[in-house]
């Protein structure tokens, strides 16, 4: 049987903008409003304004709440500090990746956790499972918020100009309640663009003015409507990874390159300590295959699944590919053999459909913003 999709609060508005909509994880979401090229462009030169209530937010509040976080991610959260984040993972017994995570702490004993909408029931379903014996609840916020973004060079500017938030004392990975355009907000300097930007939390009935006051906001200084498409070849060019190609639950933290989200230094146990403390030694004595960037010396884009070739042999494969508006060419994301990931490394190629495509190893990320 098939499910209908989810709608966000944003749905009409996005179709009277003409928007190309796609399921995305049970979510009818905008793929691109206009040209994708153009929607990319903006957020590296100017700024985007971006739709991600797909994604799922579960509180977890109670006195043992940072217990339980500590029990159930490989991260310390400890650590963080009121109004901070921290990127962390949710991993199996086995250090196969769940999930990877943005976790919020919003009080005291209250911490919102961001999972990608694909694996929020999943990371829902574990957290209920491992609160067992902990004094903290875990509660399913996902329809109690609407996520809107704004990204890119600009942002800053348009944010202050409908919020009296102290901005310049807001952190990269924090998060502060304020007032956007007169609209309650959790207002984060988090994104998923390689740009600076911001990620605003509010109640569902309160987006749509929202995104038109940023839409206003913005107008003079090249803000544009951006969907899912363009988000791809953002977060792919700054060497970002995406749940599904470059994490998995056959991977582990540590042959993904993120070994160092793994916090075996916290007091107490926790899921996956014994598989992944095993894993840490494997990647110390036999270094998995590393993942690498590609970047094509030809115009043929490579796709994952795609096989990486040298010498004749299969020495990786592709988990992410796009051509890259900003390089000019296109690029990959692949997983490859530890004498093969060197930057620079010569007599590498892609399969494409039967033909080896060069293809130079470069270092991730692709891009990195100037500060």
């Amino acid at each position: 049987m098939s499910t209908a999709p989810r709608h966000t609060a944003l749905d009409a508005l996005h179709r009277s903008l003409g928007a190309t909509m796609t399921d995305f994880a049970g979510w009818d979401m905008p793929l691109r409003y206009a040209s994708e090229r153009d929607e990319h462009n903006a957020v590296r030169t100017k700024a985007g304004l971006f739709d991600l209530s797909h994604m799922g937010e579960i509180t977890v509040t109670g006195p043992q709440a940072v217990d339980l976080l500590n029990f159930a991610l490989v991260g310390n959260i400890g650590t963080v500090g009121l109004g901070r984040a921290r990127y962390t993972m949710i991993c199996q017994e086995d250090g196969g990746i769940v999930d990877d995570l943005i976790v919020y702490r919003l009080g005291e004993t209250e911490y919102m956790v961001v999972a990608n909408a694909g694996n929020a029931q999943i990371v829902l379903d574990a957290l209920i499972a491992r609160a067992e014996g902990f004094d903290a609840e875990v509660r399913d916020d996902r329809d109690a918020y609407a996520l809107i973004a704004v990204q890119g060079p600009e942002s800053p500017g348009i944010l202050k100009s409908v919020t009296d938030a102290d901005l310049d004392g807001l952190k990269y990975y924090a998060g502060l309640p304020g007032t956007v355009a007169g609209v309650p907000a959790l207002i984060a300097r988090t994104g998923y663009t390689g740009e600076d930007g911001f990620e605003l939390f509010v109640e569902p009935r309160h987006a749509e003015a929202l995104w038109q006051a940023l839409t206003e906001a913005g107008k003079d200084v090249g803000l544009i409507p951006c969907g899912l498409s363009c988000r791809d070849t953002l977060r792919l060019e700054a060497g970002m990874p995406l749940y599904g190609n470059e994490l998995t639950t056959k991977l582990t933290p540590f042959d993904a390159g993120l070994g160092r989200v793994v916090k075996f230094e916290k007091d107490g146990d926790f899921v996956g300590r014994t598989s992944l403390e095993a894993a840490a030694e494997r990647a110390e004595t036999a270094p998995p295959r590393k993942l690498v960037g590609l970047v094509a010396e030809g115009r043929r884009v490579p796709r994952s699944g795609y096989q990486v070739v040298a010498d004749g042999k299969v020495i990786g494969e592709v988990t992410s590919g796009a051509p890259s508006p900003t390089l000019g060419r296109p690029i990959a994301m692949a997983y490859v053999d530890a004498a093969f990931a060197a930057p620079g490394t010569a007599g590498v190629g892609v399969d494409i459909r039967g033909s080896h495509e060069p293809y130079e190893v470069v270092a991730l990320p692709f891009y990195k913003r100037q500060k």
